[in-house]
């Protein structure tokens, strides 16, 4: 007898916990996305859409597209710390081992290790490529695009920016960089 009691307990637990089946079936019902602003703070679902913008191919420079000009980069909006700009570049005696398919992923920081500030995804890069990262490109949007921060970049052979493979190619920019600094050079230089 408590079996059964168990089980028409767990039955009653299963169906309140779904009330979709209690309400009708609507011809033409349109299915709405889930208002996720609770869960995600504001700005993350702006991050999201730009990582989905960047795997186009119409929207990465290399691919057709010429690369990001410093001088035709939006100014910062009023308020916001500009971008940084530079130039990732290959080392000469690495000409011949990008991974076809590689993806490179920029990386600003602060310090050396923790996580990044900001982030961008270019697939099939054709370096040498100006680059601008700034404010837009935050991981987290009420996180401060604040220096002083590292630069670094990696070609990624298999496109998963949590994987480091054996040959992927990485570099960085030698010291630390303020927001609003030109002319930074970053070569690609090591071999994992």
């Amino acid at each position: 007898m408590t079996a059964r009691l168990a089980v028409s307990l767990a039955l009653v637990l299963a169906l309140a916990g779904c009330d979709r089946a209690v309400e009708p079936y609507v011809p033409g019902e349109s299915v709405e996305p889930p208002d996720l602003s609770r869960i995600f703070p504001e700005g993350a679902q702006r991050s999201a859409e730009r990582a989905e913008a960047a795997q186009e191919p119409a929207a990465q420079p290399g691919r057709g597209a010429p690369p990001v000009a410093a001088a035709s980069s939006p100014p910062a909006p009023s308020g916001e710390p500009a971008p940084i700009r530079g130039t990732v570049s290959l080392a000469p005696e690495l000409e011949g081992r990008v991974p076809a398919g590689a993806v490179l992923f920029l990386i600003a920081r602060r310090g050396s290790e923790g996580p990044p500030v900001a982030v961008q995804r270019i697939v099939d890069p054709e370096l040498p490529l100006e680059f601008s990262i700034g404010p837009e490109d935050r991981m987290i949007q009420q996180m401060p695009f604040e220096g002083p921060l590292t630069l670094s970049a990696r070609l990624d052979s298999d496109g998963n920016a949590m994987t480091r493979l054996s040959g992927d190619l990485q570099g960085a920019a030698p010291g630390t960089h303020e927001p609003g600094a030109t002319g930074v050079s970053i070569v690609i230089d090591e071999v994992l």
